[in-house]
């Protein structure tokens, strides 16, 4: 059986959980990371090097990264209609994941760490709103691209993009600042609160 390696709380382990319930894949999981077992003992950094969750052994098969975890898992028991076989429908969700990792998750770590977890090493004012504008501004191309498809991030269909994308939109409705007025991530927000795997690990009171 697939084992998971983190705990429920992380957003990059939500992905991977949120990832199976859309599957219907079982697995067990264990809690690794921050207040659990920690990811710098050496059994954990022979999985990983880099002491980070989310882990996967499926087998002996050992893989991490949340976003390749997603993709493997989609590739390996769905049937395309997380993970499109069509090579340019693939690319377009990849693009989205790709951006979801790079682009949107590095303007808002500051902005997230100072109000929602009160950290001391992130409370430069100047810094928090820069990393808000620059937070804001990231989810005004979100913004556009869900008015342009009226559904899903890479189009008609919920796909992997959704799943980390949908978590991040999570985070910043969650995280207590002032926000733009975005219809379309307001609709693509509640249209994603339908999903049962949503509602299980996307807004399940942590951010």
């Amino acid at each position: 059986m697939l084992k998971i390696l983190g705990k429920a709380s992380s957003i990059n382990v939500r992905k991977v959980l949120w990832t199976c319930a859309e599957l219907d894949l079982s697995f067990t999981r264990e809690d690794w990371g921050a207040g659990f077992q920690s990811t710098s003992e050496p059994s954990f950094l022979a999985l990983n090097p880099n002491a980070m969750v989310p882990v996967i052994q499926d087998g002996n098969f050992v893989l991490w990264e949340s976003n390749s975890i997603i993709r493997y898992l989609a590739a390996q028991y769905g049937d395309a209609a997380l993970y499109p076989a069509e090579p340019r429908a693939r690319a377009r969700v990849d693009q989205w994941l790709d951006w979801q990792a790079s682009d949107l998750n590095r303007s808002w770590s500051y902005a997230f760490m100072a109000p929602a977890r009160q950290s001391p090493a992130h409370q430069d004012a100047a810094s928090i709103d820069a990393s808000r504008r620059a937070w804001d501004g990231y989810m005004g191309v979100l913004e556009q691209q869900l008015a342009r498809t009226g559904a899903y991030v890479a189009g008609d269909a919920f796909t992997l993009a959704d799943i980390a994308i949908g978590l991040s939109v999570n985070r910043w409705f969650a995280t207590p600042c002032a926000k733009p007025d975005m219809p379309a991530v307001q609709a693509y927000y509640d249209r994603l609160n339908q999903r049962e795997g949503y509602r299980l690990y996307g807004r399940n009171g942590t951010a």
